[in-house]
């Protein structure tokens, strides 16, 4: 499983883009269930979002989705931070 985030906008308006790939890993099943649970509530359009938050585009194995800060969801929270910090 392919899992990649982009994330814009901020204060800053600095872009960030990273990418996991589960395969071969031991932790894929724990992956694989975080990004459905992410998801799921996702829309495919981006959202309004508020002034200075980030956005962020989550794309698994070619499903793209949207959400914004601070509607975020606990899945798509710690999906986000887990690619952003561990990805490439």
């Amino acid at each position: 499983m392919r899992i990649q985030v982009s994330r814009t906008g901020g204060f800053a308006g600095i872009a960030r883009r990273h990418e996991v790939d589960t395969e071969g890993r031991a932790d894929a099943d724990q992956w694989r269930l975080l990004a459905e649970e992410a998801l799921g509530p996702a829309s495919d359009a981006p959202p309004a979002g508020v002034p200075d938050g980030f956005r962020y585009e989550i794309t698994v194995d070619g499903r793209t989705v949207h959400c914004a800060d601070p509607d975020l969801t606990g899945a798509q929270r710690t999906l986000i931070s887990r690619v952003l910090k561990e990805g490439a």
